[in-house]
């Protein structure tokens, strides 16, 4: 059988994964062939996402990271109970556009409601606020990352 494709994606494929959940009654199902990675589920309306696995973090840039869990790591379980969650599934953004200043540092002092980045979700720029005041002991993520629900963002304490 000959199937589709646009874009890179097979359209043949993401109608089978849409068959099985029509058949089993499941709500999602996600395949991953190769650095494609296809999500299928069923909800208020069906939704079909399909996008590139991340590329993996420079050695160079994770780095920095290791050696400051290193440094701390007291305050790496301790800041857990600090730390920020995202609220939805998108894309941050630490500044409101790539040439400007990010909107907070490690360091700075945030008062409650005050915007620590943005989350793009749906073509929604969506603006996540401090819930306490506090300083910035951590930056838990990269500009242009993408992010999932619960996922700690930065810690405030």
């Amino acid at each position: 059988m000959a199937t589709k494709k646009t874009d890179g994606v097979d359209q043949q494929l993401v109608r089978d994964l849409a068959g099985i959940l029509n058949d089993t009654n499941l709500t999602e199902i996600e395949v991953e062939l190769g650095d494609l990675k296809v999500r299928v589920s069923r909800q208020a309306a069906a939704a079909v996402q399909a996008y590139a696995a991340p590329a993996p973090l420079p050695l160079a840039a994770a780095a920095p990271v290791a050696a400051a869990a290193a440094a701390a790591p007291a305050a790496a379980v301790d800041s857990s109970k600090n730390a920020v969650p995202s609220p939805m599934v998108g894309t941050a953004y630490l500044a409101p556009s790539p040439d400007a200043k990010p909107f907070i540092e490690i360091g700075s002092v945030v008062k409650e409601g005050q915007t620590l980045l943005i989350i793009e979700a749906m073509k929604t720029m969506n603006q996540i606020p401090s819930p306490r005041s506090g300083t910035v002991k951590a930056i838990l993520i990269e500009d242009a990352q993408p992010v999932e629900y619960g996922m700690p963002l930065v810690v405030v304490e």
